[in-house]
């Protein structure tokens, strides 16, 4: 039998895998453990308020995914691009060595013969522009002032790559976990040839920097519809696009860029993962999910961006699922 990490490298090159990649299975991730990430003025989580180190103001309403940014006449950081370079304060990346403890213990655990030592980066290069401007403010100067928005995020991919460094230098990922939402249920929230003049070049660098220094797989968050992106996402150098709603025809996207780029999502949380949930919705939703998926160049998922659900039990079922599907279908 295929290790977790052997068996998701069959199914993303194209060759013998023995069974469905199971969700998140084959990353061991390093969520909220380094000093950075975690340090935060307020309260993080669930029920709680807190401002980032960027000074952007979230809330995390109980019974929600996630945290959400604030943006209001006192928390929006930028108001106008052309202030960019005089409001923008670029974070500490280098802190005491025994703030590492937390990342030094938990890349231990990891078994690397059998998984991916993951890290998680968030925001991305997109949601880093409306979540320091706003979403209606930051759409707006993406259509008038392009250019200037793209500098901005040429240097925040600067800073970027200052902050990865400190994480890879100390535990050495093999990995990366990289979120940023580009669209909604329908639509990307820019065109493609907008996406392709400011975010694209840059996340070409980004990536690019992260392979060059020990990342040897890179699977990227959106749960949304991209499919447009997709070329653009072979491009940056993504392997596995993870959030892949099945508006985007699945299908379609395996059959034309199977081999290029794979696909990880096909449960949709909005199907799945809400109050009366039951075991018949997600066995229907995952059978669904895999007969569209194939064996190679697709992972059935969840679509929310880590292991884990809204409503308790939902994303374990669909694990469970899976892996009955491994016993019986594969």
């Amino acid at each position: 039998m295929l290790t977790k990490r052997q068996n998701l490298l069959e199914v993303i090159k194209g060759g013998q895998p023995d069974r469905w990649v199971n969700q998140y299975e084959f990353m061991h991730l390093l969520f909220f453990v380094d000093p950075f990430s975690s340090n935060v003025t307020g309260q993080m989580g669930p029920g709680g308020e807190w401002h980032t180190q960027w000074g952007v103001l979230y809330r995390w309403p109980e019974g929600y995914p996630g945290g959400m940014p604030i943006h209001n006449a006192d928390s929006i950081v930028l108001k106008d691009i052309n202030d960019w370079k005089t409001v923008l304060k670029a974070p500490q990346v280098e802190f005491p060595e025994e703030a590492y403890k937390g990342l030094y213990d938990l890349a231990a655990q990891c078994d690397r013969e059998d998984k991916f030592l993951t890290m998680a980066v968030f925001p991305g290069l997109f949601e880093i522009t409306h979540h320091l401007m706003g979403m209606e403010n930051a759409l707006m100067t993406l259509v008038e002032e392009p250019d200037k928005v793209r500098e901005m995020i040429e240097w925040y991919v600067d800073w970027e790559i200052s902050y990865a460094k400190t994480i890879i230098d100390r535990v050495h990922p093999d990995a990366l976990f990289h979120h940023d939402d580009w669209g909604s249920q329908i639509s990307t929230f820019i065109s493609p040839e907008l996406f392709r003049k400011v975010y694209l070049e840059p996340y070409k660098r980004l990536y690019g920097w992260y392979k060059a220094n020990g990342i040897e797989l890179i699977v990227h968050h959106s749960d949304s519809y991209a499919a447009t992106y997709v070329p653009m996402m072979i491009e940056m150098g993504i392997d596995i696009w993870q959030g892949c709603m099945t508006v985007n025809d699945i299908p379609n996207l395996v059959k034309t860029y199977g081999g290029q780029i794979s696909f990880m999502g096909g449960v949709d949380n909005g199907i799945v993962d809400r109050e009366g949930w039951t075991m018949d919705i997600i066995d229907q939703e995952v059978r669904k999910a895999v007969a569209d998926g194939g064996k190679l160049y697709f992972i059935p998922c969840i679509v929310m961006g880590d292991p884990g659900s809204s409503y308790p039990g939902v994303y374990d079922a669909i694990t469970q699922k899976i892996a009955e599907l491994n016993e019986t279908l594969f």
